[in-house]
């Protein structure tokens, strides 16, 4: 994963993923948006108690890198499962009801989702020029959301995991992600190897659980061969990210978009 500072706003872009005509990506930081302490900057959801007002104008901002909006984007109400939709440049505008997972192989069609710990997961099928986007916390970890990615990009379009190029992006890290129950009870339960996926760290007595980790295993699991790595914690990084966690729950949502430009776009 590597810096572009290319545009207006900073962004963090997937060597694996290429960047062309085609196929555009992106995942925001916190910086560049006009809200104010605890939300500053780039705060890009209305879940939190921040001015809808500024929301706006940081999506305007952050969508604006690609001509986009709040209208012409693919929105999804996260709920921390392993339900996914298929969509369409028709969903453009709309929130996507109790999923976190979108794919779509249409043209025009932009997928966008916020993020505060939980892991960004980036799909793309290059044979059959199809993509996915996912939010997998530990409950979609262990609930294996990235599997069903996968498994409803095959239904789909017929996509083959070993040719899909996949990423997994900046979420909490083990170093900051001391668990007790009931997470580590699920993770036992959704991992054989559990128990390196929860290390002592040396902090505290509790585990801390590896969230990327887990989550590059799920895809692993589901065929997948290429995986991108971000490296990043947001925890650890709460100049460039917004940290549930880290931040006591006072705090933004930054934001990732995916998209197949076509149809007047791009």
């Amino acid at each position: 994963m590597f810096f572009d500072t290319s545009n207006e706003l900073p962004l963090l872009r997937f060597a694996s993923l290429p960047q062309n005509g085609r196929l555009q990506h992106a995942v925001f930081t916190r910086q560049g948006g006009v809200s104010p302490a605890p939300f500053a900057s780039l705060n890009l959801s209305v879940s939190v108690p921040d001015e809808k007002a500024r929301v706006y104008a940081n999506r305007r901002r952050a969508y604006g890198v690609y001509g986009r909006d709040t209208g012409s984007v693919v929105h999804a109400h996260l709920v921390h499962g392993r339900d996914v939709a298929r969509v369409t440049q028709a969903n453009n505008g709309t929130w996507i009801p109790e999923v976190d997972g979108i794919i779509t192989n249409e043209l025009g069609c932009a997928l966008t989702m916020n993020y505060a710990d939980c892991t960004p997961i980036f799909l793309y099928d290059p044979i059959r020029h199809a993509i996915g986007l996912g939010h997998a916390g530990w409950q979609g970890a262990v609930q294996d959301l990235p599997g069903a990615m996968v498994a409803m990009m095959g239904r789909e379009f017929g996509s083959d995991p070993a040719d899909l190029v996949t990423a997994v992006g900046p979420c909490i890290g083990p170093c900051c992600y001391e668990v007790g129950e009931p997470v580590i009870g699920a993770v036992q339960s959704a991992f054989a190897d559990a128990a390196t996926l929860l290390p002592a760290n040396g902090h505290g007595d509790r585990p801390h659980f590896d969230l990327p980790e887990a989550n590059r295993r799920n895809l692993l699991r589901a065929g997948v061969r290429y995986i991108e790595m971000s490296g990043l914690c947001t925890a650890c990084r709460t100049d460039l990210f917004f940290s549930h966690r880290a931040e006591k729950g006072r705090t933004g949502r930054f934001g990732a978009i995916f998209m197949l430009q076509g149809n007047g776009f791009g």
